[in-house]
């Protein structure tokens, strides 16, 4: 009798051990949960190609998106799209766990300015599905989240947006805002909370201009940057 509750003891102490996250992020690649620090250790484990990689989008990650950034009416080919894993650093210089769904023409794209962007240490706040907002752009953006697939239209028209099908992405949204003038005569700002940002002659952290890596990077590989466009100013977008 005391043999087996022994047994029973140290069975319940090895699950508890096991549900508990390793300490450095190894759980988190393994399972790649976003938004995870993890440690150089762990992504050694794991090899970088796992860490930068693109693939068809599988249940879990379509049950997220299923009612959100993918509609029950979306006309988008759910095997037209991937999903994207990435490492990218954050403001405090951590290594955090990313993921985005993008198109799969751009795909390679995105898989291979991000691991540039994480060689060079270039700060991203945060890389989740917009799902994890409520596929609110206006919630993700103040969350200074990057992001790409949603299928919506573009804020003010019924013109899809290009990150209705994939072939687009916001980066660093809070300090890189979409400025637009509307009928009225005035300014709207999104993220409404990223008013400050608009004035690009100041500089600051995180601000994406022609001199800058992301900049470089994207353009490099024949994308468009809003920050270019005349009628409004989209300083965080980037679509091919």
């Amino acid at each position: 009798m005391l043999r087996t509750k022994i047994v029973i003891l140290l069975l319940l102490a090895t699950s508890a051990l096991r549900a508990q996250p390793a300490a450095d992020g190894s759980d988190a690649l393994h399972r790649w949960q976003a938004g995870v620090a993890v440690s150089a250790e762990a992504i050694a484990r794991v090899g970088m190609d796992s860490c930068f990689r693109a693939e068809p989008v599988g249940d879990a990650v379509f049950a997220r998106m299923l009612g959100k950034s993918y509609p029950k009416d979306c006309p988008v080919a759910r095997c037209d799209l991937r999903y994207v894993r990435v490492l990218h650093y954050d403001w405090q210089g951590r290594v955090l766990t990313g993921e985005l769904v993008c198109h799969r023409q751009i795909a390679d794209d995105v898989v291979q300015v991000f691991r540039q962007l994480y060689r060079q240490k270039y700060p991203i706040g945060s890389v989740r599905l917009i799902d994890d907002f409520d596929a609110d752009d206006e919630r993700s953006m103040r969350a200074n989240n990057t992001s790409c697939f949603c299928y919506r239209s573009v804020n003010g028209s019924q013109k899809l947006s290009k990150h209705a099908r994939g072939l687009a992405v916001d980066i660093n949204p809070l300090y890189n805002p979409c400025r637009r003038r509307t009928k009225n005569g005035r300014w709207r700002v999104e993220p409404a909370t990223a008013v400050p940002y608009c004035d690009r002659t100041k500089t600051f952290r995180g601000k994406i201009d022609r001199q800058d890596l992301c900049y470089r990077l994207f353009t490099a590989r024949g994308f468009t940057w809003g920050g270019n466009w005349r009628t409004l100013k989209d300083w965080q977008h980037f679509e091919k």
